[in-house]
């Protein structure tokens, strides 16, 4: 073996799961980027408004669950690198029987939960109106997208990142076909995308249960009832969860106030800063490829107890992620005006998103190193950290909007977001090396 060669084994590595993985998470803002751009051509701006207010209310429904894919991530990948495949199939079937209780839970309540959630977000009686033909449709997907959750997490830690590049692009891929079919051909409108949405998650969920027995059937072991039901383990799993789960009630909380008081600046701007949301969504999904390379890698060396290679593949992730974030910026700086024109034909969205672009073309560069850092407290497990720094960023969004929001109008609303993601970065920061001293030595 050549001296050039070893170095640049451990890129390949990083790049065999990041690639995959970038691939599959920009489909998934492909999809939001099709249903904005489907009702950007409809006749009044309220339609974009109320398909990002009713994606903002998935995302929050869901995502406030999306430990079961963070979590098991995290767990799967440590009892990979253990070589523990009895455990493999415990957390695997941890998560499965608790999104299947989740998501009745919120089939019982889905009243409750638009009502309220409409009356949070506030929007005009016009994007409301549209927003809950949406909401209606997409909520009975509930089961569907809980359980993919824990699939996806679960192929993400055993490095099965083709798998998970087919299961999402095969679910995206077919929700916008059938969106596109359903809105255009047969003029559904909103309510066409939201069953566009709901068939391709029950889809995709067949395909994930195809996936992930095929993987098990390679590996081996058994199932035990007694090890997915131990005590200890369980206690782990809902520890973690609950971490998560307040970690990203918060994330969400930061972006349905920023919809919010988007939607006090009339339905115009809501549309416009609707649209370059979508350009924040595409750059995260991107760069998250690295952060979940860095989780499933960091989480294999955590439990592998290998500070080395921990610190090695730490160093490979975020030296790609940033310089891919670099990339993005010049895109935007360079493209963005054309990608714009891309998401709506409404000259007066169009002027409200060029006006605030900028905002987002230097985003990347400030939002990355919280992606990263988020992968790697989720890798190893360490989430009562990434709780407590989130509740402290999210504090300082709030204050940073309530000052520069009256000051500087919707200038003022992106500068307190991009502070909120310079937050999260530095209140990671300080708890990194303290992790990085505790993988050889971890309970």
């Amino acid at each position: 073996m050549s001296t050039a060669a070893a170095p640049a084994r451990p890129h390949r590595r990083v790049w065999r799961l990041a690639g995959p993985i970038i691939l599959s998470n920009l489909s998934v803002p492909l999809l939001g980027a099709v249903d904005t751009a489907v009702m950007g051509h409809q006749p009044d701006a309220a339609f974009v408004g109320a398909v990002a207010v009713g994606a903002l209310i998935f995302s929050v429904v869901y995502w406030g669950f999306g430990f079961l894919r963070m979590g098991t991530t995290g767990f799967t990948a440590q009892a990979d690198g253990a070589r523990d495949d009895g455990e493999l199939r415990a957390t695997l079937a941890r998560p499965i029987l608790l999104a299947a209780a989740i998501s009745l839970l919120i089939l019982l309540l889905q009243w409750p939960i638009a009502e309220v959630a409409f009356a949070l977000i506030g929007p005009s009686e016009a994007v409301e109106r549209l927003g809950r033909i949406y909401f209606d449709v997409r909520i009975w997907g509930a089961p569907a997208t809980l359980m993919t959750y824990a699939l996806l997490g679960w192929l993400l830690g055993v490095s099965r990142a083709r798998d998970v590049l087919l299961l999402t692009v095969a679910l995206n891929g077919i929700n916008i076909a059938l969106t596109l079919y359903l809105v255009l051909d047969l003029e559904w409108g909103i309510a066409g995308a939201a069953w566009g949405t709901l068939i391709a998650e029950y889809l995709a969920l067949a395909l994930g249960f195809a996936l992930v027995h095929s993987e098990l059937r390679r590996r081996g072991g058994a199932w035990d009832r007694r090890r997915v039901l131990d005590r200890q383990r369980l206690a782990a799993l809902f520890r973690v969860n609950r971490d998560i789960f307040i970690r990203t009630l918060c994330l969400e909380a930061a972006f349905a106030v920023f919809l919010s008081i988007s939607a006090k600046f009339g339905d115009t701007r809501l549309a416009g800063n609707a649209i370059l949301m979508q350009l924040q969504t595409f750059m995260a999904y991107g760069l998250d490829g690295f952060a979940h390379a860095a989780e499933v890698l960091a989480g294999s060396a955590f439990g592998a107890r290998d500070r080395a290679a921990f610190r090695k593949m730490v160093e490979i992730s975020t030296f790609w992620a940033v310089a891919l974030s670099g990339a993005v910026t010049l895109a935007y700086f360079l493209f963005g005006e054309a990608i714009l024109s891309i998401f709506t034909d409404l000259p007066e969205v169009r002027a409200a998103a060029l006006a605030y672009l900028p905002w987002v073309a230097v985003s990347p560069i400030v939002s990355v190193w919280s992606f990263q850092l988020d992968g790697i407290f989720i890798g190893t497990t360490r989430t009562a950290e990434m709780r407590n720094a989130m509740i402290a960023s999210l504090l300082v969004y709030l204050a940073a909007a309530a000052v520069l929001v009256p000051l500087l109008g919707n200038h003022g609303l992106w500068l307190a977001f991009l502070v909120f993601m310079a937050a999260r970065a530095v209140s990671l920061g300080y708890c990194y090396p303290k992790l990085e001293r505790a993988v050889e030595n971890r309970a």
